[in-house]
């Protein structure tokens, strides 16, 4: 039979049951789109710009049950979409990105976009492809999902190029999508050397990153008959609910809340799951990790790379959490006695108290805004972060109940993530509340997708933390070089912003007008449009990371290069 690539392209995301994807048309692509456009189980997305069609392809993986698809075009498309891509590269989230090709066969140079996209993007996805054939098409986007979803997640290029996407071209068949079976086999031994060593310790302790999302249940029965604090990273903070008595927030050390801080001083035996050790969670690797650390990832490469375990046990989470509980089942039938949870929650209520007794004059304190967010928002809500200084806010202040119920860019740590992946989160749980939360900073990179938003009639409210800095670097520039060097802002009218993107537009300028502002949005958001809040936000108080990672940071300094640093702070002080 004869079909064209873009025909046969098209068969194959509907074998594999992708139900958006996102982008921009462009002249390789164009016969990709009029497939899209006739196929009833697929919504092709217009979008602003290519970082944001990969943000939302990212937040869609992330927050849903369907593959984040990108179709843009080459070169520039693909530029574009980097910042996105290295964010689900980095931080293991699956993503299917299609772009259009050069036409292969004509003989001529320099075309339009004709650049190697193919070692452009190789440092950021797991894979790439070149389609040479029709009879290629199929089976490789098949390919491409499987690399994608399987092992630890991420993205996979394909390019599809022009003669072959628009032309006609002879195939045998179409064959359907089958889904390949899980392999791998349990090593009982190490789950038993694995309880030992948890039921053994003095204080034993869990920390968990994204990659312990399928085991919540699992891991809320191993703390509680360990007695084990939990703490997460930063992209795993929804890992485990907040609402757990043994719940503690965001790492543990100097950089961490009381509550982290004090439950895990004592801690002789460190369960690690689905985390890579990398440099936010660690507060700049100043988490004071115990000499037993299991490490449990699916991800080998991650073990022992910058912190050595006593016992590394590679597969999925959802896999080995359940063969570790009934061993130390086995082993313990009862938790031990324990006051604890109660520590952690007097640790906890003080820290916030300590925050809400801020005096942040006349602008919004942020514990009291988290408040008044939490108690307005379902537990099964999503919220939504950008990278900035509200990031950490939202992670000490904020409490998270659901899995997959915050998001945020992380170790690619690009800026601009907000706005475009509350579109992606919504487009993929229509019927749950998603919010977001982006720094006046972040809100300038892409704000214009509120544009798409609106088109697509989403009810996404967005509060806008606005002092007018880039405040987590500038707070950062504050101590060493008493100066704000390019990171005060130029003014912005957010109201002007909402109202030409086609979005409602709420201000908040004080505690006292926070839950009214918060609800007003909330409601607005209910009748299937875009919110901007504009939240007059005090950033005067530091979070512990800020603290902890400045400190983390100087400490490891030569002797040499601190004292310089210390002397100009000192000097700048003196002089101004």
């Amino acid at each position: 039979m004869k079909k064209t690539g873009a025909a046969l392209a098209r068969f194959a995301l509907e074998q594999l049951g992708v139900t958006h994807t996102f982008g921009i048309p462009g002249v390789h692509n164009t016969e990709l789109y009029d497939e899209l456009n006739a196929a009833p189980g697929i919504q092709p997305v217009l979008v602003t710009h290519e970082c944001g069609a990969a943000f939302m392809a990212d937040a869609f993986s992330r927050t849903g049950s369907s593959i984040g698809t990108l179709v843009i075009v080459p070169a520039a498309g693909v530029t574009h979409a980097a910042s996105g891509i290295g964010e689900a590269g980095l931080d293991g989230i699956a993503m299917l990105v299609i772009s259009g090709g050069i036409h292969s066969e004509n003989g001529r140079r320099y075309q339009l976009h004709d650049i190697d996209q193919h070692s452009l993007l190789k440092p950021i996805t797991k894979a790439s492809f070149c389609i040479k054939s029709h009879a290629e098409v199929i089976p490789t986007l098949y390919q491409a999902y499987r690399i994608a979803t399987s092992g630890e997640p991420g993205p996979v290029f394909v390019e599809l190029p022009y003669n072959i996407g628009n032309f006609l071209g002879e195939v045998d068949e179409l064959p359907p999508f089958v889904k390949t079976p899980a392999s791998g086999q349990l090593d009982r031994q190490a789950m038993r050397q694995a309880a030992q060593l948890l039921v053994e310790a003095r204080q034993p302790g869990l920390f968990l990153g994204w990659g312990a999302l399928g085991a919540q249940a699992e891991l809320m029965a191993l703390a509680d008959l360990l007695a084990a604090p939990v703490c997460t990273t930063l992209q795993g903070l929804s890992a485990f609910p907040a609402k757990h008595p043994l719940h503690t927030g965001m790492g543990f050390g100097d950089y961490a809340v009381p509550a982290a801080n004090n439950a895990f001083a004592q801690c002789d035996c460190l369960l690690a799951v689905g985390t890579r050790f990398s440099e936010i969670p660690t507060g700049s690797y100043s988490m004071p990790v115990p000499a037993t650390l299991i490490h449990l990832d699916i991800n080998p490469a991650v073990f022992n790379a910058n912190y050595p375990a006593t016992l590394s046990i590679e597969g999925d989470a959802a896999v080995l959490l359940p063969a570790l509980l009934e061993e130390v089942r086995a082993l313990r039938n009862l938790p031990p006695s324990s006051d604890l949870a109660a520590r952690i929650g007097a640790d906890k209520a003080a820290y916030r108290e300590q925050w809400l007794r801020h005096d942040s004059g006349t602008r919004v304190n942020p514990a009291h805004f988290c408040q008044q967010l939490r108690e307005q928002l379902a537990d099964d809500a999503f919220v939504v972060a950008d990278d900035g200084n509200h990031t950490f806010l939202l992670a000490e202040l904020l409490p998270i109940q659901r899995p997959r119920g915050f998001i945020s860019p992380s170790d690619f740590n690009a800026m601009g993530y907000c706005i475009p992946a509350v579109i992606g989160a919504k487009l993929a749980n229509p019927h749950s509340q998603v919010v977001g939360v982006v720094g006046d900073g972040a809100l300038r990179m892409t704000g214009l997708e509120l544009l798409t938003a609106s088109a697509q009639g989403l009810g996404v409210p967005v509060f806008v933390f606005n002092d007018g800095e880039l405040s987590q670097i500038a707070q950062a520039q504050e101590i060493p070089y008493n100066r704000k060097t390019c990171t005060v802002l130029p003014t912005l009218n957010i109201a002007a912003l909402a109202e030409a993107t086609g979005a409602q537009f709420v201000s908040i300028e004080n505690n006292a007008q926070c839950a009214s502002g918060i609800a007003r949005a909330l409601a607005l958001a209910s009748q299937g449009r875009p919110v901007l809040v504009d939240v007059r936000i005090d950033y005067s108080k530091r979070t512990r990371f800020t603290e902890g990672v400045v400190k983390a940071t100087l400490q490891r300094f030569t002797p040499r290069d601190k004292l310089r640093v210390i002397s100009r702070a000192l000097w700048r002080r003196v002089t101004g």
